[in-house]
């Protein structure tokens, strides 16, 4: 008797310079890992309302220093294992280092910030943080809940390890990578049906 087995399809391994050449033409984003390259989904509107918050409170406590908040356009490369992501927001702290292979890639990210989605949680919790927490600029990720008041803050400390602070309503985030503070109820005012 025959046993029927499904046979997977051959992958097809990219190089980093056919995503590159790909992102280029593509009219949706698209993360690169390990010669795979994987289409982003859109935001929902709660979602992208959200990063705007973010954005605009972060913005509004960099008078002319030196740090320069990016949306979810800007590309991030984690250099030691080869992952090139939008996060949706980047910190950089001074002027941007590009990627060697990609000028439009930045390593050199402070602070990132993603807002968590019911498709991204896990990952964004999991496998990309462990990546993130190989870039050796950055000092921060700042996960926002999707569900309910909260953020979580993960911080690299000075002896190189991780700590992680969770932080519900009328909680203050001070994030001491880029000088600045983030309120736990603020970020949801108007975005989630918050007052």
């Amino acid at each position: 008797m025959a046993c029927n087995m499904t046979i997977p399809a051959p992958r097809h391994h990219y190089t980093y310079q056919d995503y590159i050449r790909f992102e280029a033409t593509a009219n949706v984003r698209h993360e690169y890992f390990s010669g795979e390259i994987y289409a982003i989904a859109g935001g929902t509107p709660e979602h992208v309302a959200v990063v705007a918050k973010v954005i605009a409170l972060l913005e509004q406590q960099f008078h002319g220093g030196s740090f320069r908040v990016y949306s979810s356009d800007l590309r991030v490369r984690v250099v030691e294992t080869g992952l090139a992501t939008y996060p949706d927001v980047t910190v950089v702290c001074g002027p941007i280092e590009a990627d060697i292979e990609d000028h439009d890639a930045v390593t050199n990210p402070a602070l990132l910030v993603e807002v968590l989605s019911p498709s991204s949680e896990e990952y964004d919790r999991g496998e990309k943080l462990l990546h993130y927490r190989l870039i050796p600029s950055l000092r921060e990720v700042l996960l926002v809940s999707y569900r309910e008041n909260s953020l979580e803050v993960h911080r690299c400390e000075t002896d190189g390890t991780w700590s992680m602070q969770r932080l519900g309503t009328g909680q203050v985030a001070e994030l001491a990578s880029i000088n600045a503070t983030l309120a736990v109820d603020e970020r949801y005012v108007n975005e989630l049906g918050g007052p």
